[in-house]
């Protein structure tokens, strides 16, 4: 394996979106001298949930939990806490849910790592899907904003409520660090690299750019995960980047 650099490895999230446990088990072991954080999205937490998570403890390995809870508050605190009890180092929950269901979560989440000895976790707030455009937003949600100046608007409440950053785009990633501090982080989807499809996301972009916008977490999938050799893919991006 090439020397990669340690700061960018823990920026790279790789969503585990496949349908088995043994599929999950050996993209695992194949990238995580790679990766620096397992994404556990719906489609394999509602199918191995428990089970790919207990394998990833016993690599010592750190992962998402990507659940995006929303309920109100008393139910998401006690799923937070859940949550750290199984050890995920990060979690998200939806910010459309209100400052009151986002405190709830956040102190959950910290006082059960506390209590546990944990290292306490990254609670993130999920703003605008990256697969809503402008249209959608105002089409079909009916809200008279662009999903750039939306996202900032739920930025803002996410940081009020106590969460210690939210889930973007890259292309808003500047402005929350602006408004809402440097160390507020940001995990940005729709990561594709130069010679990767867009698929589904409305607003990707390539790794080096998401960086370059501030970005503190990378989230790549398919580019990845359905490339015939993902090795090489994977190799592929860190070249990108600039990293080998």
């Amino acid at each position: 394996m090439q020397t990669i650099d340690k700061n960018i490895k823990e920026k790279i999230v790789l969503a585990l979106d496949v349908d088995t446990l043994e599929e999950a088990k050996e993209m695992i072991l194949e990238l995580k001298d790679y990766v620096g954080v397992f994404k556990v999205g719906l489609q394999l937490y509602t199918q191995n949930g428990n089970e790919i998570i207990d394998f990833m403890k016993e690599q010592g390995l750190e992962f998402f939990l990507d659940v995006k809870l929303m309920d109100i508050p008393n139910t998401v605190a006690k799923a937070s806490e859940n949550i750290i009890k199984r050890g995920a180092s990060f979690y998200n929950i939806h910010t459309f849910g209100g400052k009151a269901m986002m405190e709830a979560s956040v102190q959950s989440a910290k006082s059960t790592a506390k209590d546990l000895g944990y290292k306490e976790p990254i609670v993130l707030g999920v703003t605008v899907l990256t697969s809503i455009s402008d249209e959608v937003l105002a089409a079909e949600l009916e809200i008279p904003s662009t999903a750039s100046d939306y996202v900032l608007k739920l930025a803002k409440l996410a940081k009020e409520s106590g969460l210690d950053g939210v889930v973007a785009s890259t292309f808003e990633a500047r402005r929350i660090k602006e408004v809402c501090g440097q160390d507020f982080k940001v995990l940005c989807p729709g990561i594709r690299p130069e010679w990767s499809l867009k698929n589904d996301q409305k607003r990707a972009a390539t790794p080096k750019v998401a960086l370059s916008e501030g970005a503190d977490f990378l989230v790549i999938g398919r580019a990845v995960t359905a490339a015939e050799n993902r090795l090489d893919a994977m190799q592929k991006i860190y070249k990108e980047m600039g990293e080998i």
